[in-house]
């Protein structure tokens, strides 16, 4: 399988990084990183033990890689205007693309460009960051689920999955995209936002009993805004998902790196739509409101 990887920062670069560590045929589409990654290659920190790519496939322009068998979007939603230009090019009659971006509303817009027979979708549950140019920091987690977009898994779809566990990645194929893309935002929603809007690292908000709170109080919305769109989630699920961010170490969420190098935050597809939808169906949800009003004037003036 031919695979791309359109958005090769932290999440994208690590996933693939482990591809083609595995020997599988990677290709990266690179911009800021290409001069020192063509010309030094890839660096993955994982946990204390550091591997190189010396060789990487990457490339400038999309164009010149041609079709694939699948592309593997990790862009930032901020970018999602850039499908045509930097997806399209990719896109042979049969080519999946398989997009693991934040949020809501992604694998509508490529459904809409490319067909949703074509389409699927990735939650990372990854803690890595771009230190420097051909460097990535993977802290914790790793876990990725997959599944097709309006329909079930297939067997394109199942080897990819394979590929990937092959690699050394936790893969989990997934029958409901749809209910995985909530549960990702229940704890997206309160540790991406707070984080970029309170400048706190993830392990400061969970020790404040305040800030804990609150947190909990935003599972509860996108809990309840899910439930009214007939996608179930149950307290179990919120319960790990706070044990889980109790054994984190201290992370710097993307939005929050974001917010701290003064680039746009993924507010619309994390927090702004998951909030429309439920609006769209007579949620209440204060909290959220209130923290997408902030990060939106953050946003703002962080540009000014």
């Amino acid at each position: 399988m031919r695979i791309a990887i359109v958005g090769a920062g932290a999440m994208g670069g690590f996933y693939g990084a482990k591809l083609a560590l595995a020997g599988y045929d990677v290709h990266f589409l690179m911009r800021r990183d290409y001069n020192t990654v063509k010309h030094k290659g890839l660096v993955l920190e994982s946990r204390g033990v550091d591997f190189h790519l010396p060789e990487v496939n990457c490339y400038q322009d999309v164009k010149e890689i041609g079709d694939v068998d699948l592309v593997f979007i990790g862009l930032k939603t901020t970018s999602n205007n850039c499908y045509e230009e930097l997806v399209g090019p990719l896109m042979g009659s049969k080519t999946l693309a398989l997009t693991a971006q934040n949020g809501l509303g992604n694998e509508e817009r490529l459904a809409e460009l490319f067909g949703a027979e074509r389409i699927a979708g990735g939650l990372s549950f990854l803690c890595a960051n771009r230190l420097e140019p051909g460097v990535i920091c993977h802290l914790d987690y790793g876990q990725i689920h997959i599944g097709n977009y309006l329909r079930g898994p297939d067997e394109k779809l199942n080897n990819f999955a394979a590929m990937l566990v092959d690699s050394g990645i936790d893969c989990k194929v997934v029958d409901d995209l749809a209910t995985a893309r909530w549960k990702k935002l229940i704890w997206n929603v309160p540790f991406s936002g707070l984080s970029a809007l309170l400048d706190k690292t993830v392990d400061k908000i969970v020790t404040d009993n305040k800030l804990r709170g609150l947190a909990k109080q935003l599972m509860r919305e996108i809990q309840t805004a899910a439930a009214a769109w007939q996608l179930n989630i149950d307290d179990d699920f919120l319960y790990l998902m706070m044990s889980n961010t109790d054994k984190m170490t201290p992370y710097y969420t993307s939005m929050h790196l974001d917010r701290r190098n003064h680039q746009p935050m993924e507010i619309e597809s994390i927090i702004g739509e998951p909030l429309r939808r439920g609006r769209g169906k007579n949620v209440d949800m204060p909290e959220t409101e209130k923290l997408y009003e902030g990060l939106t004037a953050l946003d703002r003036d962080n540009h000014k």
